[in-house]
């Protein structure tokens, strides 16, 4: 058969097939919230109350499925891990021990390839939760939970392709991540700490990652001259310097900005004079595009770091943050 020409496609018609599959996958996805499977608490109890891991497998487009839902879990604080059926039947049934929860997936639940995984399970009392579309399946009758996909129209026109199917059981496996992440009180810090590279780890940064500290955090008394403190800020180069009292707590800053509004015979005064009073300050441990969405808002290009006594320990540049991709 010879292959369309380019001359042949109509685009109005791929637009229309797009938005079509859109719209089943949609509207399935939609029904299915509001008719869920009756084991899904069980299931996410059954995982929050593992000792060991959770192992996903499941074979071709099951298989791509299960592997991505292993990511999420793992990604959210939840140990996971996708082992093949099929080379699970050539060793590799000793990476699931006791202790551990199977989630096996296979849209008829006849996958002759995951048999022996559900023997080895079977046979040393791992449970196993199912996911399928056929609730009277051998892998469905060999779990102990069983999380039954509705029987939908696939996507492809042919109604052959794993579309609808396939999108579910994603869903699905995002639903449990989701879940399991809220009952246990997940945080972003602890998210960060499985996503340290990339844009996403530095927008999860703490402050106290991207702030300078120590002697390179401009500070001046309230007595200090003016003459005495525009070259402290000249030598740090950070456009800010503060101001702290005897106990070593931030009173105020001083900014560029504040300079010139002081012009006319700034000379003449002391930086307790100058500052401003309630300086926009963060803690150490705040996310950092949270800090940046601060700084966008209060308009300023710096902040001062301060612990719980409102001492300063550090200050955070706007240009660094944007730098670190904290945006």
């Amino acid at each position: 058969m010879t292959a369309a020409k380019h001359s042949d496609i109509s685009f109005s018609s791929i637009s229309a097939s797009v938005a079509r599959t859109l719209r089943i996958e949609g509207a399935a996805i939609t029904a299915f919230s509001h008719a869920l499977p009756e084991d899904m608490e069980d299931t996410v109890r059954l995982i929050m109350e593992a000792k060991g891991r959770v192992v996903l497998s499941g074979m071709g487009k099951s298989g791509h499925i299960a592997r991505k839902i292993a990511a999420t879990l793992a990604s959210t604080g939840t140990p996971a891990f996708f082992v093949h059926p099929a080379e699970a039947s050539h060793g590799d049934l000793g990476m699931v021990a006791m202790g551990d929860v199977v989630i096996a997936i296979s849209n008829s639940g006849e996958t002759s390839e995951l048999s022996d995984l559900l023997s080895h399970c079977l046979f040393l009392g791992i449970p196993i939760i199912g996911i399928s579309r056929q609730a009277d399946s051998t892998l469905m009758r060999a779990a102990r939970f069983r999380l039954l996909l509705p029987d939908v129209e696939e996507a492809c026109a042919l109604g052959l392709a794993p579309t609808t199917s396939t999108t579910l059981t994603l869903a699905l496996g995002d639903a449990l991540a989701v879940a399991i992440m809220e009952q246990r009180g997940f945080r972003s810090d602890q998210f960060r700490s499985f996503h340290p590279g990339g844009r996403l780890g530095a927008r999860l940064a703490t402050v106290r990652q991207l702030m300078y500290s120590g002697d390179q955090v401009p500070l001046v008394s309230p007595e200090t001259p003016m003459s005495e403190t525009i070259l402290r800020m000249t030598e740090h180069g950070f456009g800010i310097t503060g101001v702290v009292d005897r106990s070593e707590k931030l009173v105020g800053v001083i900014s560029d900005g504040d300079l010139r509004r002081h012009m006319n015979g700034l000379l003449s005064h002391s930086a307790g004079e100058i500052a401003t009073q309630t300086p926009v300050t963060v803690a150490s441990d705040t996310v950092a595009v949270e800090a940046v969405g601060l700084m966008n808002m209060r308009k300023v290009n710096a902040v001062f770091v301060v612990d719980t006594e409102n001492r300063p320990i550090g200050i955070l540049r706007l240009h660094d943050c944007l730098r670190a991709g904290a945006v």
